[in-house]
């Protein structure tokens, strides 16, 4: 059964680790990664990459890119969400800390988002306009 907008927009809220696709060109394949990102119920999402990374350079190339986050317990769910970069801007020390906070325990926050910080290499945020969703919880049958 197809969720709510509700649901699905609460569920992609809650800190999942997603799987990204965006078009590899070429013949190829949908480039699909897993990535953390951030949302807000009827907000954007955005995430955070190397600036030099493949998946910047597709991301850019393709304007566009998917996100699919599901779960097994208590029911199967999932919500897949694809639309529109908005824009690209230089990460944050802020950004990679809330992000950081999202997915870790407090007590790794601090550890991780120094080490990132220096060893990572330059990072961006992609915004991304939520646009076509599916999502379905097998759980409501």
């Amino acid at each position: 059964m197809a969720l709510t907008r509700e649901e699905r927009e609460q569920f992609l809220a809650e800190p999942h680790v997603a799987a990204l696709a965006v078009d590899a060109g070429g013949g190829r394949g949908p480039l699909t990664v897993p990535i953390w990102y951030q949302y807000a119920p009827g907000g954007d999402v955005w995430i955070l990459t190397g600036l030099d990374s493949r998946k910047n350079r597709l991301i850019q190339e393709a304007s566009r890119f998917s996100l699919l986050v599901d779960r097994l317990e208590p029911t199967i769910r999932y919500v897949s969400v694809e639309g529109p970069v908005l824009r690209t801007v230089p990460a944050t020390l802020e950004d990679l800390r809330e992000i950081s906070a999202r997915y870790l325990p407090p007590e790794k926050v601090d550890g991780y988002v120094d080490f990132a910080w220096k060893n990572h290499g330059e990072q961006v945020v992609v915004h991304m306009r939520p646009e076509h969703w599916l999502s379905s919880d097998i759980g409501r049958l």
